[in-house]
């Protein structure tokens, strides 16, 4: 069946999309998470990755993430090999996750930070992009990471570029500026979802 009251919660890497579920959560929304489903996979598939990309990539037991970080953002070939593996997997578990949040009939959010660069999760309906320049993705990254200007750049470059991601957005929540700031976005965001579903579903009703 497909979702019809989730809302995809996207943006780039240093934009600020964590820190909005957060305040999404405690709001008392419910998020799917697939970075930690995508870690709850990775680590229940270990010897697949480690017959794709090499054994010292798993030191006793445990992914060496840092390792396989730097390879995956300087090697498209890798990249490709790494998502081929992952994001069937990952998609399986969110949709699974989805169909329990379903039968609340309350809108809930699926945080996706590659959700289209995946081009995979077409039967999810609306998509909020979370929105920071990229000035401001580079220094975030560097204060929170401690990467060189490489590094970050090649985090960023890896991803489609923000200013893109928002041209397809159904929502923007802009983190151009302070965190009081954002929670105010985000209470606007809320508010323009609320207007949405209320014009757009027979359930509305019931949904708040």
């Amino acid at each position: 069946m497909k979702p019809t009251n989730c809302i995809v919660i996207t943006g780039s890497i240093g934009c600020g999309k964590s820190t909005v579920c957060s305040m999404l959560a405690s709001r008392g929304y419910k998020i799917i998470d697939a970075d930690a489903i995508g870690k709850e996979i990775a680590n229940s598939n270990l010897p697949l990755i480690a017959e794709a990309f090499g054994g010292d990539y798993v030191n006793e037991g445990v992914l060496n993430r840092e390792k396989l970080g730097k390879l995956i953002f300087s090697d498209e070939t890798a990249k490709i090999k790494l998502e081929s593996i992952m994001h069937p997997l990952i998609k399986e578990k969110i949709l699974q996750e989805a169909q329990k949040l379903e039968k609340d009939n309350k809108i809930y959010f699926i945080d996706i930070p590659l959700f289209f660069e995946s081009k995979n999760y077409m039967e999810l309906p609306l998509v909020a992009v979370v929105y920071t320049p990229r000035e401001s993705q580079i220094k975030r990254i560097s204060l929170r990471n401690n990467l060189t200007e490489q590094d970050v750049l090649a985090r960023i470059n890896s991803q489609i570029d923000i200013e893109e991601k928002i041209k397809m957005a159904d929502f923007i929540i802009d983190n151009s500026g302070d965190i009081s700031g954002l929670s105010d976005k985000v209470d606007n965001f809320l508010k323009e979802v609320e207007s949405w579903f209320c014009k757009n579903t027979a359930q509305a009703e019931t949904i708040f």
